[in-house]
């Protein structure tokens, strides 16, 4: 009997524990990794919709209500841009009027993330790497130091972003979040907490 314990039962004990602990030490690595991957593709969605925002705000004194008004704003919206002829730095040009500022309005979508092939208006709300959950957005107008300021923010709650993952390591890092006052997610902007259009990633 002791020869049984000595040669088998005591090496498959030792070889268990040593599955669980390294398994206890990968999880984590592994939990943080996708983490990345995925708060990475939300931070560029995010970013997009301030880039929007800001823009659809220099056109209409005040932020977008919806993403959706922001995609109508990028494929149907027009801008108005400053067109340079001459330099204000050309002394003699500027003597003969030949320096020029002209404003046009150009197509939202042939000024802004023009240069980025990956960029589709209509994916804008979906949170990646879930079945068509949405960003949320809001937006107002409060009063700060007496002045009306337009503010918004849009967020990436971290369980849906992480979804699928482990669920015990998901709820600690929900509630690390919580109970340090921080927003449980990705999100930029506050109607709260005017932060200028700042991201907590930032």
């Amino acid at each position: 009997m002791k020869k049984v314990l000595t040669y088998i039962v005591f090496p498959i004990i030792i070889l268990v524990l040593v599955f669980l602990l390294v398994k206890s030490i990968q999880q984590p690595l592994k939990f943080n990794k996708e983490k990345a991957i995925r708060e990475a593709a939300a931070i560029v969605k995010l970013k997009d919709i301030r880039t929007l925002q800001v823009a659809y705000k220099n056109v209409n004194g005040k932020f977008a209500p919806s993403i959706d008004s922001l995609i109508d704003f990028y494929n149907n919206g027009k801008m108005t841009v400053i067109r340079s002829i001459g330099s204000m730095d050309d002394s003699v040009a500027v003597a003969m009027n030949l320096v020029k500022r002209e404003a046009i309005e150009i197509p939202v979508r042939d000024t802004l993330l023009k240069n980025r092939p990956d960029f589709k208006a209509e994916d804008l709300k979906y949170i990646p790497f879930t079945n068509g959950d949405t960003i949320l957005m809001h937006s107002t107008v409060k009063e700060v130091s007496g002045v009306d300021v337009p503010l918004f923010e849009a967020q990436v709650p971290y369980i849906q972003l992480l979804n699928g993952m482990d669920h015990q390591l998901l709820v600690n890092l929900y509630y690390d979040r919580v109970e340090t006052d921080r927003y449980p997610g990705l999100q930029v902007g506050s109607i709260e907490n005017p932060n200028n259009n700042a991201g907590n990633w930032e």
